[in-house]
């Protein structure tokens, strides 16, 4: 990272600050601490999703765990997808959930179309 002296200001993109001097290393605690938020928080969405799905498909979801693995693999497929249309929902939690809900539906939709044939 540059100096201030070449006029470039160091942002914390973690922390949302302006750092003063030179580069700055995150602790290894701050780092800890973002990673498990963020897991907590994909579980989170993955399992509102995941069950939403669910209920809005025939017949109910597939259980907890494959609810939350489906709403997870949604959010990549929704974001995937949404990002192809140029589609972009903001917010913290409601966007992230309706993206990952569209994903879950067709992932649901997927499997039981796989289901049937087999």
């Amino acid at each position: 990272m540059r100096s201030r002296q070449d006029g470039r200001i160091a942002v914390d993109v973690w922390q949302g600050s302006v750092l003063k001097g030179g580069a700055h290393v995150p602790t290894e605690e701050k780092v800890k601490e973002s990673g498990m938020g963020d897991l907590l928080y994909y579980l989170i969405v993955g399992l509102i999703a995941g069950w939403l799905a669910g209920q809005v498909m025939k017949g109910g979801g597939y259980g907890i765990l494959v609810d939350i693995v489906l709403g997870i693999l949604g959010g990549f497929l929704g974001g995937w997808l949404f990002g192809m249309l140029h589609i972009s929902l903001g917010g913290r939690w409601i966007g992230p959930i309706i993206t990952s809900f569209v994903g879950a539906v067709i992932l649901v939709w997927i499997t039981r179309l796989i289901k049937k044939k087999a």
